[in-house]
């Protein structure tokens, strides 16, 4: 019988590795899935690249990551906002590394991994910083960036409810990152508010499909918001 069902959160992060490249799903606090991050804080790896929109708010959820000194690299999009004191603290200290991507870039990267893509070409970076020492190419008279696809060892991603088989139902803007993410990952682990029997999700809604979902986590909606459990 397949049960995706983890126990618990420690259970389902018993065995991350050192060096792990992880990919987070959320934009903002929509789709992020807290107590899972904070499950691998208590789980102990370290040296972690992270893969995430933003870079953490407060001291919370990947701000919690970052303090505790398990990130060596992160990639992302936004890593500085009113409450990203954190990693900005920790990047002016020379503590973590930055690889800056420009949103739609990180998101077709990420695609890109799990529909088994070697790369593309996007004019978004050529000319800047970012396209030092990548591949240029003229196409139709256009200036093109080469960029590689984001792979990831393990994804974890906040989501509305599941069922045992690991369907995957998003709840509005928290579906963000959350799909591409799955199929990027060698191991995805998601947070759901809901357990449902099967049958209960209505095929139409699943965006992510079991077979890209290797645990499944109940927490509470009400967990699973910045410091619930403070």
């Amino acid at each position: 019988m397949i049960d995706k069902v983890a126990d618990s959160i420690e259970a389902a992060l018993g065995n991350v590795a050192d060096g792990s490249v992880v990919l987070l799903s959320g934009f903002g606090d929509a789709g992020m899935a807290h107590r899972l991050i904070e499950g691998l804080v208590a789980q102990g790896a370290r040296d972690l690249t992270v893969v995430c929109n933003n870079a953490g708010a407060g001291e919370t959820g990947l701000a919690a990551l970052l303090k505790a000194g398990r990130v060596r690299k992160m990639i992302c999009s936004f890593p500085r906002t009113a409450t990203s004191y954190v990693f900005d603290g920790l990047y002016r200290a020379g503590r973590v590394e930055l690889e800056l991507v420009p949103q739609g870039t990180l998101a077709e990267r990420i695609r890109a991994a799990g529909a088994g893509i070697g790369g593309f070409f996007s004019r978004t970076t050529f000319g800047t910083p970012l396209a030092e020492g990548k591949e240029v190419r003229v196409i139709d008279g256009e200036n093109f960036v080469f960029e590689r696809p984001l792979h990831g060892d393990l994804a974890l991603i906040g989501a509305d409810r599941a069922d045992r088989w690991g369907n995957v139902v998003y709840r509005k803007a928290a579906r963000n990152f959350g799909p591409v993410m799955a199929c990027a990952a060698t191991r995805t682990i998601v947070s759901v508010n809901e357990i449902v029997p099967l049958g209960a999700l209505d095929p139409e809604h699943v965006m992510t499909p079991g077979i890209f979902v290797d645990q499944v986590v109940h927490v509470p909606r009400a967990l699973n918001v910045p410091g619930a459990l403070q």
